[in-house]
């Protein structure tokens, strides 16, 4: 006997107003990140070495216990070297205001972007809040206090 369980991710409703009338969405059935496109008046050229905050027209009303990423694009970083500065770049659920991204040209040519491009990845998680409980002591553990690179480069 073949039994086979499903796995669905978690359906989360989130309130969401878009100027430019285009939501996030997500490019194939299991992507954890929907693609979020850029709203602008006029292309932006980004020089090398160059960061522009780029609106989206993107404001959200995040459930409360939930928090919204903003990651780079595996396909503008890879082709021009464009990625995000602050990335993850965090929006809490009490903020209202337009969501914008900093994109960064790390290329060697300039890049432009245009209004409607996809430009980032937004991904909605739940966060836990910690309450911190003072300590005088850890417990020992394998890694211990290794830092970077401790284990070596194989």
């Amino acid at each position: 006997m073949n039994i086979h369980t499903v796995n669905t991710p978690e359906q989360v409703e989130v309130a969401v107003t878009s100027a430019s009338g285009i939501l996030p969405a997500y490019s194939t059935p299991d992507a954890a990140g929907m693609d979020v496109r850029a709203f602008l008046d006029s292309p932006v050229t980004l020089a090398p070495g160059e960061r522009a905050l780029i609106p989206t027209g993107l404001r959200v009303q995040l459930p409360r216990g939930f928090e919204m990423q903003l990651r780079p694009r595996s396909g503008l970083a890879l082709r021009h070297g464009i990625t995000l500065l602050n990335s993850p770049g965090t929006v809490d659920a009490d903020y209202r205001g337009e969501i914008g991204v900093i994109l960064a040209n790390l290329g060697s040519e300039p890049f432009t972007v245009n209004d409607g491009d996809r430009i980032a990845q937004m991904v909605v998680a739940r966060y836990a809040a910690v309450t911190w409980r003072p300590a005088d002591t850890l417990e020992a553990s394998e890694r211990g206090d290794g830092g970077f690179g401790h284990t070596g480069i194989s």
